[in-house]
Protein backbone atom coordinates (compact mmCIF):
# COMPACT_ATOMS: atom_id res chain seq x y z
CA UNK A 1 0.00 0.00 0.00
CA UNK A 2 1.45 3.32 -1.03
CA UNK A 3 2.67 5.66 1.69
CA UNK A 4 1.06 8.70 0.02
CA UNK A 5 -2.33 7.84 1.55
CA UNK A 6 -3.14 9.08 5.03
CA UNK A 7 -3.05 6.43 7.76
CA UNK A 8 -6.24 6.45 9.85
CA UNK A 9 -5.51 3.44 12.07
CA UNK A 10 -2.23 1.59 12.55
CA UNK A 11 -1.77 -1.79 14.23
CA UNK A 12 1.73 -2.76 15.32
CA UNK A 13 2.45 -6.34 16.46
CA UNK A 14 -0.92 -6.67 18.18
CA UNK A 15 -1.42 -9.76 20.32
CA UNK A 16 -4.57 -10.59 22.26
CA UNK A 17 -4.73 -13.23 24.99
CA UNK A 18 -7.99 -14.33 26.60
CA UNK A 19 -8.09 -16.17 29.91
CA UNK A 20 -10.50 -19.08 29.94
CA UNK A 21 -10.92 -21.46 32.89
CA UNK A 22 -7.49 -20.68 34.29
CA UNK A 23 -5.85 -21.09 30.89
CA UNK A 24 -4.63 -18.52 28.42
CA UNK A 25 -5.86 -18.51 24.83
CA UNK A 26 -3.94 -16.60 22.15
CA UNK A 27 -6.69 -15.12 19.97
CA UNK A 28 -4.55 -12.75 17.87
CA UNK A 29 -0.86 -13.01 17.07
CA UNK A 30 1.39 -10.30 15.61
CA UNK A 31 -1.34 -8.42 13.72
CA UNK A 32 0.35 -5.64 11.80
CA UNK A 33 -1.32 -3.45 9.16
CA UNK A 34 -2.58 0.06 8.42
CA UNK A 35 -6.03 1.31 7.46
CA UNK A 36 -5.79 4.27 5.09
CA UNK A 37 -8.08 7.16 4.25
CA UNK A 38 -11.06 6.01 2.12
CA UNK A 39 -10.03 2.34 2.28
CA UNK A 40 -12.76 -0.24 1.88
CA UNK A 41 -11.21 -3.29 3.51
CA UNK A 42 -12.98 -6.64 3.60
CA UNK A 43 -11.74 -9.20 6.12
CA UNK A 44 -12.11 -12.87 5.21
CA UNK A 45 -11.30 -16.02 7.13
CA UNK A 46 -12.82 -19.26 8.44
CA UNK A 47 -14.98 -19.26 11.57
CA UNK A 48 -12.89 -19.06 14.72
CA UNK A 49 -9.91 -17.34 13.09
CA UNK A 50 -10.23 -14.16 15.19
CA UNK A 51 -12.14 -11.79 12.91
CA UNK A 52 -14.47 -10.60 15.65
CA UNK A 53 -11.59 -10.39 18.13
CA UNK A 54 -9.78 -8.13 15.69
CA UNK A 55 -12.86 -5.94 15.29
CA UNK A 56 -13.18 -5.70 19.08
CA UNK A 57 -9.64 -4.40 19.51
CA UNK A 58 -10.09 -2.01 16.58
CA UNK A 59 -13.27 -0.69 18.21
CA UNK A 60 -11.50 -0.26 21.55
CA UNK A 61 -13.75 -2.80 23.29
CA UNK A 62 -10.72 -5.00 24.09
CA UNK A 63 -7.20 -3.79 24.83
CA UNK A 64 -4.34 -5.63 23.10
CA UNK A 65 -2.28 -7.74 25.48
CA UNK A 66 0.84 -6.51 23.70
CA UNK A 67 1.41 -4.26 20.70
CA UNK A 68 -0.24 -0.95 19.92
CA UNK A 69 -3.16 0.48 17.97
CA UNK A 70 -3.08 4.16 17.05
CA UNK A 71 -5.80 6.40 15.61
CA UNK A 72 -4.37 9.45 13.84
CA UNK A 73 -1.11 8.73 15.65
CA UNK A 74 -2.67 8.58 19.14
CA UNK A 75 -2.82 5.35 21.13
CA UNK A 76 -6.28 3.78 21.19
CA UNK A 77 -7.21 3.27 24.84
CA UNK A 78 -10.91 2.45 24.52
CA UNK A 79 -14.00 3.22 22.41
CA UNK A 80 -13.27 6.28 20.31
CA UNK A 81 -15.69 8.71 18.58
CA UNK A 82 -13.52 8.49 15.45
CA UNK A 83 -14.51 4.81 15.14
CA UNK A 84 -18.10 3.85 14.34
CA UNK A 85 -19.35 0.27 14.64
CA UNK A 86 -22.24 -1.44 12.82
CA UNK A 87 -23.28 -4.91 13.96
CA UNK A 88 -25.17 -7.81 12.38
CA UNK A 89 -28.41 -6.54 13.91
CA UNK A 90 -29.39 -2.87 13.40
CA UNK A 91 -30.18 -2.28 17.12
CA UNK A 92 -32.40 0.71 16.40
CA UNK A 93 -34.47 2.16 19.22
CA UNK A 94 -37.93 0.73 18.46
CA UNK A 95 -39.79 3.67 20.02
CA UNK A 96 -38.00 6.28 17.88
CA UNK A 97 -38.68 6.96 14.21
CA UNK A 98 -35.90 6.83 11.63
CA UNK A 99 -35.07 10.54 11.91
CA UNK A 100 -34.83 10.45 15.69
CA UNK A 101 -32.74 7.26 15.62
CA UNK A 102 -30.23 8.88 13.29
CA UNK A 103 -30.28 12.08 15.34
CA UNK A 104 -29.76 10.31 18.67
CA UNK A 105 -25.96 10.47 18.86
CA UNK A 106 -25.86 14.08 17.71
CA UNK A 107 -27.75 15.31 20.76
CA UNK A 108 -24.86 14.28 23.00
CA UNK A 109 -22.52 16.46 20.93
CA UNK A 110 -24.59 19.56 21.77
CA UNK A 111 -25.26 20.32 18.12
CA UNK A 112 -28.06 22.80 17.47
CA UNK A 113 -31.41 21.51 16.26
CA UNK A 114 -31.05 23.18 12.87
CA UNK A 115 -27.62 21.67 12.28
CA UNK A 116 -28.83 18.27 13.51
CA UNK A 117 -31.65 18.38 10.98
CA UNK A 118 -29.22 19.20 8.18
CA UNK A 119 -26.89 16.34 9.17
CA UNK A 120 -29.73 13.84 9.47
CA UNK A 121 -31.21 14.87 6.12
CA UNK A 122 -27.80 14.56 4.48
CA UNK A 123 -27.16 11.02 5.69
CA UNK A 124 -30.71 9.83 5.12
CA UNK A 125 -30.24 10.96 1.53
CA UNK A 126 -26.96 9.03 1.28
CA UNK A 127 -28.59 5.80 2.50
CA UNK A 128 -31.75 6.36 0.44
CA UNK A 129 -34.21 6.79 3.31
CA UNK A 130 -35.24 10.44 2.94
CA UNK A 131 -38.86 9.45 2.33
CA UNK A 132 -39.01 7.17 5.41
CA UNK A 133 -37.81 9.47 8.20
CA UNK A 134 -41.10 9.39 10.12
CA UNK A 135 -41.44 5.61 10.09
CA UNK A 136 -40.73 3.39 13.08
CA UNK A 137 -38.22 0.52 12.78
CA UNK A 138 -40.93 -2.19 12.73
CA UNK A 139 -42.38 -0.56 9.62
CA UNK A 140 -39.12 -0.99 7.68
CA UNK A 141 -37.68 -3.98 5.85
CA UNK A 142 -34.52 -5.63 7.19
CA UNK A 143 -32.35 -3.87 4.62
CA UNK A 144 -33.92 -0.50 5.39
CA UNK A 145 -33.33 -0.97 9.12
CA UNK A 146 -29.68 -1.71 8.46
CA UNK A 147 -29.38 1.38 6.25
CA UNK A 148 -30.90 3.45 9.06
CA UNK A 149 -28.29 2.02 11.44
CA UNK A 150 -25.55 2.95 8.97
CA UNK A 151 -26.91 6.51 8.72
CA UNK A 152 -26.97 6.76 12.52
CA UNK A 153 -23.31 5.75 12.69
CA UNK A 154 -22.23 8.05 9.85
CA UNK A 155 -24.10 11.03 11.32
CA UNK A 156 -21.63 11.22 14.23
CA UNK A 157 -18.84 11.71 11.64
CA UNK A 158 -16.37 8.92 12.51
CA UNK A 159 -13.25 8.57 10.38
CA UNK A 160 -13.69 4.84 10.05
CA UNK A 161 -16.69 2.52 10.16
CA UNK A 162 -16.31 -1.08 11.35
CA UNK A 163 -18.99 -3.46 10.03
CA UNK A 164 -19.37 -6.91 11.58
CA UNK A 165 -21.11 -9.04 8.91
CA UNK A 166 -23.90 -6.46 8.61
CA UNK A 167 -25.80 -8.38 5.92
CA UNK A 168 -25.63 -11.90 7.40
CA UNK A 169 -29.24 -11.82 8.67
CA UNK A 170 -30.66 -10.70 5.31
CA UNK A 171 -32.11 -12.88 2.56
CA UNK A 172 -30.04 -13.32 -0.61
CA UNK A 173 -31.93 -10.77 -2.73
CA UNK A 174 -31.87 -8.09 -0.01
CA UNK A 175 -28.19 -8.80 0.56
CA UNK A 176 -27.41 -8.12 -3.09
CA UNK A 177 -29.33 -4.85 -2.92
CA UNK A 178 -27.45 -3.89 0.25
CA UNK A 179 -24.13 -4.55 -1.45
CA UNK A 180 -25.06 -1.93 -4.03
CA UNK A 181 -26.18 0.45 -1.28
CA UNK A 182 -23.06 0.03 0.89
CA UNK A 183 -20.76 0.57 -2.10
CA UNK A 184 -22.56 3.82 -2.88
CA UNK A 185 -22.66 4.87 0.79
CA UNK A 186 -18.92 4.42 1.24
CA UNK A 187 -18.19 6.24 -2.00
CA UNK A 188 -20.42 9.21 -1.09
CA UNK A 189 -19.47 9.43 2.59
CA UNK A 190 -15.71 9.26 1.84
CA UNK A 191 -15.17 7.23 5.03
CA UNK A 192 -12.84 4.30 5.57
CA UNK A 193 -14.77 1.02 5.93
CA UNK A 194 -13.54 -2.18 7.61
CA UNK A 195 -16.02 -4.90 6.69
CA UNK A 196 -16.06 -8.45 8.07
CA UNK A 197 -17.67 -11.02 5.77
CA UNK A 198 -17.66 -14.76 5.08
CA UNK A 199 -18.65 -14.10 1.46
CA UNK A 200 -15.74 -14.04 -0.99
CA UNK A 201 -17.96 -12.72 -3.80
CA UNK A 202 -19.09 -9.85 -1.56
CA UNK A 203 -15.48 -9.00 -0.71
CA UNK A 204 -14.48 -8.90 -4.38
CA UNK A 205 -17.40 -6.66 -5.31
CA UNK A 206 -17.03 -4.17 -2.47
CA UNK A 207 -13.44 -3.88 -1.37
CA UNK A 208 -10.39 -1.91 -2.37
CA UNK A 209 -8.34 -4.31 -0.20
CA UNK A 210 -8.90 -7.83 1.11
CA UNK A 211 -7.32 -9.19 4.28
CA UNK A 212 -7.28 -12.91 5.04
CA UNK A 213 -6.89 -14.37 8.52
CA UNK A 214 -6.04 -17.92 9.55
CA UNK A 215 -6.81 -19.54 12.91
CA UNK A 216 -4.75 -21.20 15.62
CA UNK A 217 -3.88 -18.43 16.66
CA UNK A 218 -5.51 -15.69 14.62
CA UNK A 219 -2.93 -14.32 12.21
CA UNK A 220 -3.06 -12.06 9.17
CA UNK A 221 -1.73 -14.02 6.20
CA UNK A 222 -2.66 -11.89 3.20
CA UNK A 223 -3.16 -8.20 2.43
CA UNK A 224 -4.43 -8.09 -1.13
CA UNK A 225 -5.18 -5.01 -3.26
CA UNK A 226 -8.37 -5.83 -5.15
CA UNK A 227 -7.82 -5.24 -8.89
CA UNK A 228 -11.57 -5.53 -9.52
CA UNK A 229 -12.42 -2.48 -7.42
CA UNK A 230 -14.62 -0.05 -9.35
CA UNK A 231 -15.89 3.40 -8.42
CA UNK A 232 -19.48 2.50 -9.29
CA UNK A 233 -21.64 -0.47 -8.32
CA UNK A 234 -23.01 -0.36 -11.88
CA UNK A 235 -20.02 -2.54 -12.74
CA UNK A 236 -21.08 -5.40 -10.42
CA UNK A 237 -22.64 -7.47 -13.21
CA UNK A 238 -19.61 -6.88 -15.43
CA UNK A 239 -17.25 -7.85 -12.60
CA UNK A 240 -19.14 -11.07 -11.84
CA UNK A 241 -19.04 -12.09 -15.50
CA UNK A 242 -15.30 -11.50 -15.91
CA UNK A 243 -12.80 -14.33 -16.04
CA UNK A 244 -10.56 -12.45 -13.60
CA UNK A 245 -13.33 -12.45 -10.97
CA UNK A 246 -13.60 -16.23 -11.04
CA UNK A 247 -9.84 -16.75 -11.06
CA UNK A 248 -9.29 -14.48 -8.06
CA UNK A 249 -12.34 -15.95 -6.30
CA UNK A 250 -10.93 -19.47 -6.62
CA UNK A 251 -7.53 -18.32 -5.39
CA UNK A 252 -8.99 -16.58 -2.34
CA UNK A 253 -11.15 -19.58 -1.42
CA UNK A 254 -8.05 -21.75 -1.62
CA UNK A 255 -6.11 -19.28 0.54
CA UNK A 256 -8.85 -19.35 3.17
CA UNK A 257 -9.37 -23.12 3.21
CA UNK A 258 -5.78 -24.38 3.03
CA UNK A 259 -4.68 -23.40 6.51
CA UNK A 260 -7.98 -24.52 8.03
CA UNK A 261 -7.57 -27.98 6.48
CA UNK A 262 -3.98 -28.20 7.71
CA UNK A 263 -5.02 -27.35 11.27
CA UNK A 264 -7.71 -30.06 11.23
CA UNK A 265 -5.13 -32.59 10.10
CA UNK A 266 -2.57 -31.50 12.68
CA UNK A 267 -5.07 -31.58 15.53
CA UNK A 268 -6.08 -35.13 14.59
CA UNK A 269 -2.52 -36.47 14.65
Amino acid sequence: MGSSKKVIISLKKVNLIYKQGGREFLALKDIDFNIYDKDFICLLGPSGCGKTSLLNVLAGYDRPTTGEITVDGKTLKGPNPEIGVIFQQPNLFPWLNVKKNVEFGLKFKKISRGERNDIVDYYLDIVGLSDFKTMLPFQLSGGMRQRAAIARTLATDPKIVLLDEPFSALDALTREKMQVHIHSIQERSKKSFFFITHDVDEALLLSSRILIMHPGPGTLVKDFTNPLNKESSHFFKEIRESRQFWEIRESLINDIQTEKDEIVVKSAV
